[in-house]
């Protein structure tokens, strides 16, 4: 089972915790690190934006995330939210069976 980490940023913590805490409910998530608000600059509709987001980082299975994502668009104010999957390669066993056993609930739903 391959562990992955999506990130996505959201307009305000409270979006962000109300996202988490849906994830981790779902059983799509073992864990959602909400972050410190930060200010993003990047390019929509042919003009240069400066935005206060809230990073949100999810540890879950590779399984999961066509679920995960299509969770994230209905919650997500943005007509194009950041939703990007990083594969991890390693990490501490322990806590890689972790998300695995922390997300498996979710497959007998």
């Amino acid at each position: 089972m391959e562990a992955i980490l999506v990130i996505t940023n959201l307009p305000d913590r409270a979006a962000a915790t109300l996202l988490a805490h849906k994830l981790v409910d779902e059983r799509l998530a073992a864990c959602v690190n909400v972050l410190a608000d930060c200010t993003s600059v990047y390019r929509w509709q042919g003009k240069n934006e400066t935005a206060c987001e809230v990073p949100v980082l999810i540890k879950t299975l590779a399984q999961h995330y066509p679920r995960l994502e299509q969770l994230i668009k209905a919650m997500h104010p943005y007509e194009l939210p950041e939703i990007i999957a990083v594969p991890i390669t390693s990490g501490l066993p322990a806590y890689l069976k972790w998300i695995v056993d922390e997300t498996s609930a979710s497959d007998k739903k």
